[in-house]
């Protein structure tokens, strides 16, 4: 059944539309389990035809390792990175996969024990030490993670490994060998970037990041310029000329937002403010208090949403306050700009408690009512339009709708001077619903990013993990899915065509898992227009689910 909560919020009434209840879903837990690498490449048995034009490799990152010795993580998110590597040329494909020699990787190996602390899991105080040695040792400042699993980024033609704090790895993406450690704090003044940068045209990165000192808190927006020529062929990491364009403060600088992405169009970058809060507070006293990170994250629907439109060219931030009710998202789609409005799609939710219920009890519960009431007691995310109007003065009507965009059901209204009340169109019809709402989506970055486009590709949850895979054109909100009992998708990723000539000329990739069977992965190739499967290529490994991936496309 589906359920329509109608609700109220800053004096407004909002829609809030929820997926069917599931019931007899199936038992994820050899999804959550510690798996062995596979550092030698290894052929995989192919099934269909692999498209011979594809030539790279698929790269994907995730947490793979969830305990050492008699220790164990509580959270999915604390899981020791795993890089794997679906290497593709001339219709074959090898695999290959290597842990992350990040510090918190090789002293928690050293010691048998977990040492460092993560998102959800506190280290315990050295039980050699004396009493007096462990209470001191509360107070002392947790150093941060450089356990970096949750994506592979780029910067001036070198890959990364990346995480939510101020560390990445730098990597090499054929052998998967973990290179040195790259503090963002040394190059700028940051206290922890994301792991969602956008690519410009000219070769720049674009990326956010938190930085708090006694003038309060803020939001970063950083350039990490071109590579130069003589700096590509040194073989070490390399962010200098790294520059924060823009600082935005924090609406409230005791509880700043958590934020997972960004928006960018050709021209803008808008920065979400939304109400999950960090409070700093707790920050501060979580390691006396004997908690983890995901306790100081709190969901507050009390304050609004925000969209800050910053000119990412001049780094100049807008007067105008656009905001909306309180939501959650994690990922954006696309963003392009229109006609003088700026529209942005993402993936929403309308709770943000989510976050810290991915704890690894909650993702190993037993098949049947176990599982089917955690599933049910998310927020599934749906996708969301929103459309900014660029130019808001003195002249601007109020309380009338702003968007004159054709077939547009999105509005904006300007509330008093210089704020801006917005609401969202669906980007989907009801078909969605049956599929448990969607993330990770996925679009032909490399041509479409920041500009009018018509397809996505993402992930259905039918599921706590992903049950299938989606194609949405958002022209007509039509829906072509991929969809089998008992098999779990990644985050699918479109590779062009050579030859393309329209947007979904292409094949997407995902890696599948299955609970049900040992050592049954294998990658899988569709069709990007018509999402029919091409080919397969099975792999007898186990893969822990995983988090995000890039096609590195060979010369």
């Amino acid at each position: 059944y589906l359920k329509l909560l109608s609700t109220t919020v800053l004096g407004l009434p909002v829609l809030r539309q929820r997926c069917p209840q599931a019931s007899g879903l199936e038992c994820l837990a050899p999804l959550v389990r510690s798996a062995e690498e596979t550092p030698d490449p290894i052929p995989t048995t192919i099934k269909g035809t692999i498209p011979p034009w594809i030539n790279g490799s698929f790269l994907r990152n995730g947490p793979g390792k969830f305990e050492f010795g008699t220790d164990r993580y509580t959270h999915w998110f604390d899981g020791m990175a795993m890089m794997h590597r679906f290497h593709i040329r001339e219709g074959n494909v090898t695999y290959s996969s290597r842990f992350l020699r990040s510090d918190s990787f090789v002293e928690n190996s050293e010691k048998n024990r977990i040492v460092v602390s993560e998102f959800g899991t506190l280290a315990m105080p050295d039980p050699c030490k004396n009493i007096f040695a462990r209470f001191l040792s509360r107070f002392q400042t947790p150093k941060p993670t450089d356990n970096a699993n949750v994506n592979f980024v780029k910067y001036k033609g070198d890959y990364y490994v990346s995480t939510e704090t101020n560390y990445m790895r730098r990597v090499n993406p054929q052998s998967l060998e973990t290179k040195e450690k790259v503090d963002w704090s040394q190059y700028i003044a940051v206290n922890s970037a994301s792991a969602h940068p956008h690519y410009d045209r000219d070769g720049s990165t674009y990326n956010m990041g938190n930085s708090y000192s006694r003038s309060g808190f803020f939001y970063n927006i950083i350039r990490v310029p071109p590579p130069e020529e003589k700096a590509a062929m040194e073989d070490s990491a390399d962010l200098s000329g790294a520059k924060v364009i823009c600082s935005i403060p924090a609406a409230d600088p005791r509880k700043p937002s958590y934020f997972h992405s960004f928006v960018m169009s050709e021209n803008y970058i808008v920065f979400v403010e939304q109400p999950i809060k960090i409070d700093l507070l707790k920050f501060m006293l979580y390691k006396i208090q004997g908690k983890s990170f995901s306790k100081v994250m709190t969901w507050e629907p009390q304050h609004a949403t925000i969209f800050h439109l910053v000119n990412r060219h001049t780094g100049k931030k807008s007067e105008v306050k656009y905001y909306t009710g309180p939501m959650f998202t994690l990922h954006q789609i696309n963003a392009f700009e229109d006609s003088g409005f700026l529209v942005m799609d993402m993936c929403c939710g309308d709770d943000g408690e989510l976050i810290g219920e991915f704890t690894l009890e909650n993702l190993r519960r037993n098949s049947g009512e176990e599982i089917d009431e955690f599933y049910n007691s998310l927020c599934r995310n749906l996708p969301r339009r929103y459309v900014l109007p660029l130019t808001v003065d003195e002249q601007t009507p109020a309380d009338e709708n702003l968007i004159t965009l054709h077939n547009c059901k999105a509005t904006a209204r300007m509330t008093k001077p210089g704020e801006v009340y917005m609401t969202h169109e669906e980007l989907h019809n009801d078909e969605l619903l049956q599929f448990g709402g969607l993330e990770f989506p996925q679009i032909n970055y490399g041509q479409f990013n920041g500009r009018p486009y018509r397809y996505f590709y993402s992930c259905g949850f039918g599921h706590v993990f992903s049950d299938s895979l989606l194609k949405m054109d958002v022209h007509t909100k039509e829906l072509k899915a991929w969809r089998y009992p008992g098999l779990y998708p990644s985050e699918p990723v479109f590779v062009a065509s050579p030859k393309a000539t329209e947007e979904d000329d292409g094949v997407v990739l995902s890696v599948i898992i299955t609970p049900r069977e040992e050592k049954s992965t294998f990658l899988l190739v569709l069709d990007a227009k018509t999402f029919s499967e091409l080919g397969r290529a099975e792999v007898p490994v186990n893969i822990p689910y995983g988090t995000h991936g890039v096609f590195n496309e060979m010369g």
